[in-house]
């Protein structure tokens, strides 16, 4: 494709993640006529350097067709260059520094950063070079790509298939480019329940093993492109352990990458697969096998660490101290019950290690971390002694919630802080493995948050399998080189901006949009976490309906972006867009079919029992044959065995639904539902003039013959969708109030269904009144608020509430910043940041007050907010703040569910205006939607739609729910 015809589907040709200044000099030409400039670096700089230049040399013939000479010697005569090189490291830049030409003082004696800039004669027969500089070995490295990105080749070009659009002439501008040190110093990812990619790698990369070289030179090369230089290997029983393959740790260092290992891999070691062949040729004097328990074979697990320092030693590493149970089990010590105990036995394992990398690595020995993960915080915490050089790495609680950051004592170790945080998990209470489903809002709030707490050493994220969570790695890689990059309200601009990189300038919002909407479903149910009976089917329009309309309309958005996509685009945004959109979906629909259809059978339904069974099977069936498309067509096979929901040993995505069908039976019946009622009309319909709702009424059959039916209103202001007609299995009646007609005040009707021998009254309320309130407006026994839509917000003493745009349920959530403030525990209409929302009231008496937070923790403090009404005495509520790790408590509930609800209750002595008042007490308190219960709330696991507000929510009738299709 020619520049001009790709221009609108061409990336941005500058991340703006780095500094680059406006030029008026031509642009440098990398390639131009069908012949590449050629690429020099010095042969005594770093073999990552080198190595990265012949990436780079492979860019540009991506792009041009035409493949630049790699020289290691300087040519005599050029008219143009490409130099390369590390300060210190090459002579040719050095001079250049030296003779004032290129200007680092803001690179040299830096942490992996860098400058490029085109310089003019920069040396003797060199008319002009482009002079790419790094203060080390990685920040030349990081330079090199830099380039490559800015000439159109995306970090995910191999790993998701994204086109690298070919020009003849091919520039980067001449302005000065500096990539400056980064906000985290150490930044990566942990490989972490692998069976996917292991299987892949198996099937397609190395057939003789199980994730080895040819896999890894893939991943390292990812890590460079993406600027992380950190990596924790996979390490299941299913993967080869990284240390298996003696290549392995050697390209790791020629790529420059560190490689460290999880919390229960010390010194290296993974004890999955190394210490059952270690204790074979290590037995006990009587010929018994030790066991992994260091009160009880200290010497011998000793040993076993030195063989892997002494090993590893030559290499840039990371040293994980302490110590778990084997395979990520918890800490075992048969001579150690208590918890001082444990810790005395801890602190001993440190000083040993220490020792150890002391002898074995010396100096080089660095860095060296401590993960307090799981029930290693607790003896943390109650007293281990970790070394002041060594890193501490918070954990989060495995769903995206930091459990507990340093305090003041912490932030000032000469070892820094660090942090360990999943975007993918597999343990209690649920797993998610599937698709990247953590919001990028909710990533940018812990990580700022993090970063706030002086957390800035080392930031390593559980990615999985690595595809899948492609958006996610790319959000936290950009933030952790430049943590100020994006604000709470620019986090779609992220997504823009990384769309804009994959598919170009032209689709790029749009793209972010559906990126934001498709994080915004997975933050109310990840798809992971979809149950039988969850989400109602019964309540608020169709509580689950409504979620699967929104999911609908979120696919053809997708499909429409894909139809205009040139052809080379279509296996790239197949694999980061479409997939995850219409697998989310159809996992949603197959349960939300599955639960039609139990409610079909309980219902006493006929022939629709057995129609949603079909629905629900067809869907998974639809499930299973994207996925199929994934392996086996999508880049002419080449995932074969790496996207699978349902991977026969580790935790699996909700697999086929258990559906129930009815026998035939040659008979008919009429049967009514109505919104709100499980069966009959028990719960009239409620309509407001304020929401202009719109409710509806199931018609169904409760055999298999055809019946005729009818349906007829009492009142002419009363809207059908349908009067009646032939009824096989069911339909879907839509009732509506013409506002315009109703009488004003309150009103009953009915809506009255027939059929042969049968009658159903179904009653309706309508409140018909004037538009006139100034806030929310109670309607239905409830109202329900978006925490973001406050009347006013109030900041004091230096804090305040701030939204954070594609956070939580809605279109955002409403923080308490800054995250280090100290808590406020009292005076709160005079000291802390509030939110007030005015609501009238219809009704009186004292109210459910019901706020939904999002889940945070501190496992040495606590997350409480206030609420009051008007001048009412202030309730404190107290959130969950301690990650148990269980199932069914609490803190499981918070993280399946992505809220935690805090209730207290409000008097409304009087009907009308009133005040309602959320303060902070702890910082960092993230609110999503507040829901006033007065006395029509039914139990959903949603909220209710927003009431009506005349500037937030003046049209907020909701739209339909996904109906069955015609039979």
């Amino acid at each position: 494709m020619a520049a001009v015809g790709a221009a609108p589907f061409l990336p941005g040709l500058i991340p703006t993640i780095a500094h680059a200044a406006p030029s008026d000099r031509p642009a440098f030409p990398l390639a131009a006529g069908g012949t590449a400039v050629g690429i020099f670096v010095d042969a005594a700089d770093d073999p990552a350097v080198v190595r990265a230049a012949g990436d780079l040399r492979s860019d540009v013939e991506r792009v041009s067709g035409a493949r630049p000479d790699l020289l290691r010697t300087l040519p005599r005569s050029a008219p143009l260059l490409v130099l390369v090189g590390t300060l210190g490291a090459s002579p040719a830049i050095d001079r250049l520094v030296s003779q004032g030409r290129l200007d680092v003082s803001r690179v040299k004696g830096r942490w992996e950063a860098s400058v490029t800039q085109v310089i003019e004669r920069p040396l003797p027969g060199v008319d002009r070079a482009l002079v790419i500089a790094g203060s080390d070995r990685r920040g030349t490295v990081y330079g090199i790509y830099d380039t490559s990105e800015r000439i159109g080749v995306s970090p995910w070009y191999w790993w998701a298939d994204v086109p690298v659009e070919r020009r003849d002439t091919v520039t980067v501008p001449a302005g000065r480019f500096e990539r400056r040190e980064p906000s985290v110093r150490y930044r990566g990812v942990f490989i972490n329940d692998e069976q996917n990619l292991t299987t892949w790698s198996h099937r397609t990369q190395e057939t003789d093993k199980n994730i080895g070289p040819e896999t890894y030179k893939r991943v390292f090369e990812l890590l460079l492109r993406l600027k992380a230089n950190y990596l924790w290997p996979a390490m299941h029983p299913y993967s080869d352990f990284f240390n298996k393959y003696r290549e392995n740790p050697e390209l790791a260092d020629r790529y420059g990458i560190v490689v460290g290992s999880s919390h229960p891999e010390a010194l290296l070691r993974n004890g999955v697969h190394e210490w059952e062949p270690w204790i074979a040729e290590h037995p006990n004097a009587d010929g018994s096998a030790p066991v992994y328990d260091y009160t009880v074979n200290p010497a011998v697990i000793s040993d076993y660490w030195r063989a892997r320092a002494r090993q590893n030693a030559a290499y840039e590493s990371s040293w994980t101290l302490g110590m778990r149970g084997l395979h990520d089990s918890a800490l075992e010590t048969k001579y150690a019950t208590t918890i001082p105990e444990k810790v005395v036995v801890m602190n001993d394992i440190i000083a040993d290690q220490r020792r150890i990398l002391a002898e074995e690595v010396g100096s080089a020995a660095e860095p060296q971390i401590f993960i307090p993960y799981k029930e290693v915080l607790d003896l943390y915490n109650a007293g281990v002694q970790v070394p002041d050089d060594v890193t501490l790495i918070w954990p989060d609680d495995n769903h995206g919630n930091m459990r507990q950051l340093p305090n003041e004592t912490e932030r000032a170790r000469a070892g820094g802080n660090g942090i360990y945080y999943h975007l993918s998990y597999w343990g209690r209470p649920k797993s998610y493995l599937w698709l990247d489903t953590t919001q990028v809002a909710k990533v940018w709030q812990e990580l700022r948050r993090v970063y706030e707490h002086g957390t800035d050493r080392m930031w390593i994220f559980n990615v999985g399998d690595v595809k899948s969570i492609e958006t996610g790695l790319s959000f936290a890689m950009d933030m952790a080189w430049d943590v100020d990059r994006w604000e709470a309200d620019e986090v779609e601009g992220f997504l823009a901006e990384w769309a804009g990189r994959q598919f170009g300038r032209r689709h790029a919002r749009e793209i972010a949009a559906i990126r934001t909407e498709y994080y915004r479903l997975a933050g109310e149910l990840r798809p992971e976490f979809i149950a039988a009976g969850l989400v109602s089917v019964v309540h608020h329009g169709d509580e689950a309906g409504r979620r699967m309309a929104a999911y609908d309309r979120l696919l053809a958005r997708v499909r429409a972006v894909g139809a205009e996509l040139p052809d080379a685009y279509r296996d790239a945004f197949y694999e980061l867009v479409e997939y995850p959109v219409h697998g989310a979906y159809l996992m949603n629909l197959k349960y939300y079919w599955a639960d039609r259809n139990a409610l079909a059978a309980r219902q006493g339904r006929g022939a629709g029992t057995n129609r949603f069974a079909d629905l629900a099977l067809a869907a998974h069936t639809a499930e299973t044959a994207l996925t199929s498309r994934y392996n086996t067509e999508v880049a002419g096979g080449k995932w074969d065995g790496f996207v699978n929901p349902y991977p026969s040993q580790i935790p699996k995505a909700p697999g086929r639904p258990t559906v129930t069908r009815v026998t035939r039976q040659e008979t008919s019946g009429l049967g009514v539902a109505a919104e709100g009622n499980e069966t009959g009309a028990g719960r009239p319909l409620s309509f407001s003039s304020y929401t202009r709702d719109r409710r509806f009424v199931d018609v169904f059959n409760t055999g298999f013959l055809p019946l005729d039916w009818a349906a007829e209103a009492s009142h002419p202001w009363v809207k059908l969708s349908t009067a009646g007609g032939s009824l096989t299995d069911q339909r879907r009646v839509w009732v509506e109030i013409d506002w315009e007609r109703a009488p004003e005040g309150a009103q009953e009707a009915t809506v009255t269904f027939t059929g042969p021998g049968q009658r159903f009254d179904v009653p309706l309320r309508v409140v018909n009144g004037r538009r006139r309130a100034r806030g929310f407006v109670e309607a239905h026994g409830y109202v329900s608020i978006d925490a973001a839509h406050a009347d006013r917000r109030v900041g004091r003493g230096g804090c305040r509430w701030r939204t954070v745009r594609g956070l939580g349920r809605r279109t955002g959530a409403v923080e308490a910043v800054p995250s280090a403030a100290a808590p406020i525990t009292g005076d709160f209409a005079l000291r802390a940041p509030e939110l007030r929302y005015r609501v009238r009231f219809g009704s009186t008496g004292t109210f459910p007050v019901t706020v939904f937070r999002l889940p945070s923790l501190d496992e040495r403090g606590q997350r409480r907010v206030a609420v009051g009404l008007d001048d009412q005495p202030v309730t404190v509520l107290s959130g969950q703040a301690v990650a148990t790790g269980n199932r069914g408590d609490a803190w499981a509930r918070q993280v399946e569910d992505g809220v935690e609800r805090l209730t207290a209750t409000v008097t409304v002595a009087e009907a009308g205006e009133h005040v309602l008042r959320i303060f902070m007490v702890d910082p960092a308190i993230a609110v999503d939607q507040i829901v006033i219960d007065t006395g029509g709330l039914p139990a959903t696991y949603l909220a209710p739609p927003e009431s009506y507000h005349p500037v937030f929510n003046p049209e907020p009738a909701p739209g339909p729910g996904l109906e069955a299709p015609e039979q």
